[in-house]
């Protein structure tokens, strides 16, 4: 029995070290090329995503936040571990059988579709799937060759396994830096930001709430929240970086970074906010941007009669749609080349990005942005509302309490009650706050430089012994307040009043 499960183990471990050299060699052929998306991991990542439904995409951000393309990839990892595994077990007494399975798994809809069904991919991504593949067959080949009848005690020996495990080492590391061939931070760096020809107004004192434990009424750079489907972020060179406008306009226009550059910039505080934010979520942030006034550069393309749309594309293939009447109407919509006072960093879209204020990132900020296609949205449709998003997406009224935070224990007597609450191009008005089901409050606003920025607020509490639940409610310029009942993010924003539980002692 337990020579039995030896074997058992050791196929298994057959199966590993064929992947391992699969995935290890389609790193290399990657790198070699150029082609950051086409090594086998990120392309059945990226396939991953966009398969991903409504429901499990919202759940992994609300779970993982941040982190959730690194939970991707270890599950990724996983399931790739478990199949391998279960080859190796096949070809234990099938090794034809197992090299199929292998084969199919790696130049099937598991490696080849993954790669060929990006929207920027080409032939040449196919070379590091089918190469990895290649690597992979041989080394199966070569363990279910070494005893009689296709049995696999493993490897020839201890030294075959260290081999093969260092090749395959060696071949993602140096795939993985020959990609930061590509690395743009020097690029970066030398960008020279043009004064803004229309400076932001000045931020009023007192826009801070100085309570211990509010977020900063600028949100510093590293602590932006970004949620994005790029598992490997767009190294755009800003001297090949163009941008065209077509579409339905009367003269198409065609920008080089330095043409973009050379435009009148004007300077914006604007806060943006996910779709996938929950009901006193962190999804949002505030910034001072720099950019080119877009509705300007479209006028100069002169957009046709019937247009309603704006069908942006980033570097890396990704649409994003958004209304052309919002981006004519006035609002400061920008197509933007620095974020608080500093050239964009790679994650949030170098060289150049949409910010629209009043709507939900997922329409109106597109990063590593390319090409902007005047359309109709009868015409075309964007990644998002192909997947049941709403075409048009105003970010709702929305508030929450930052301070004190759920479950915090105060001690009885005067405590602190602060928030943050937002309403995009209509402004917040009234901030409410209530405690358990007593009347409502009204807090005191802290002063904002316009309409395009969160809002944040303050007030006291005299807190008495016992558990409390401490609810807010916002109102914005148009006299909405926010309603009580929860609706989920999909298909256009949370909806619902945001509480904590605290416990006075």
């Amino acid at each position: 029995m337990t020579g039995e499960r030896g074997h058992r183990g050791a196929a298994a471990f057959g199966g590993l070290l064929a992947a391992a050299a699969a995935l290890g060699t389609g790193e290399l052929a990657a790198g070699l090329l150029g082609r950051a998306n086409a090594a086998p991991l990120t392309a059945l990542g990226a396939a991953f995503i966009d398969l991903t439904p409504v429901w499990l995409k919202d759940f992994a951000i609300r779970t993982f936040g941040f982190h959730d393309k690194l939970v991707l990839l270890l599950g990724l990892g996983a399931g790739i571990a478990a199949a391998a595994s279960g080859i190796g077990l096949l070809a234990r007494h099938r090794p034809l059988w197992g090299l199929a399975g292998l084969g199919v798994l790696g130049t099937g809809t598991a490696g080849l579709a993954a790669a060929l069904t990006r929207p920027t991919a080409g032939p040449p991504d196919a070379v590091p799937v089918l190469a990895g593949t290649l690597a992979g067959l041989a080394v199966l080949a070569a363990i279910t060759g070494t005893v009689p009848a296709g049995r696999i005690p493993g490897p020839s020996g201890r030294r075959g396994v260290l081999i093969t495990l260092g090749a395959a080492a060696a071949g993602a590391g140096a795939g993985r830096l020959l990609l930061g061939r590509g690395d743009v931070s020097a690029a970066r760096a030398g960008v020279r930001l043009p004064p803004p020809a229309d400076r932001a107004r000045p931020v009023p004192a007192g826009a801070q709430v100085r309570v211990p434990g509010m977020p900063a009424f600028r949100t510093p750079t590293r602590d932006f929240y970004r949620v994005d489907t790029a598992l490997v972020l767009p190294e755009v060179d800003p001297r090949d970086w163009r941008l065209r406008v077509h579409g339905m306009v009367d003269r198409p226009v065609e920008l080089t970074f330095e043409d973009l550059l050379a435009r009148p910039m004007a300077e914006r505080d604007i806060t943006l906010s996910c779709v996938s934010n929950e009901v006193g979520g962190t999804l949002a942030g505030n910034a001072r941007w720099l950019g080119a006034p877009l509705a300007a550069l479209l006028r100069e393309a002169g957009v046709r009669a019937g247009a309603d749309q704006i069908l942006s594309r980033s570097a890396d293939g990704m649409t994003i749609s958004t209304p052309l009447d919002v981006v004519l109407d006035g609002r400061d919509a920008l197509l933007a080349v620095a974020m608080n006072g500093e050239p964009l960093p790679v994650r949030h879209g170098f060289p150049a990005r949409l910010v629209v204020p009043g709507l939900y990132g997922y329409v109106s900020a597109t990063k590593w942005v390319v090409d902007l296609k005047v359309t109709r949205f009868a015409t075309d449709q964007a990644y998002w509302t192909r997947r049941g998003y709403a075409e048009r997406a105003p970010v709702k009224t929305f508030s929450r309490v930052d301070v004190p935070r759920p479950f915090a224990r105060l001690r009885a007597g005067r405590v602190a009650v602060a928030g943050t609450a937002w309403a995009q191009h209509r402004g917040v008005d009234a901030v409410e706050w209530q405690v358990g089901d007593g009347p409502w409050r009204q807090a005191e606003l802290a002063p904002v430089p316009g309409l395009d920025t969160w809002r944040q607020w303050a007030a006291e509490w005299d807190a008495t012994p016992g558990s409390h639940t401490l609810r807010v409610r916002a109102t914005d310029g148009t006299g909405t307040t926010q309603p009580s009942a929860r609706a989920r993010p999909f298909p256009d924003g949370a909806t619902g009043q945001h509480s904590v539980v605290v416990t006075v002692t």
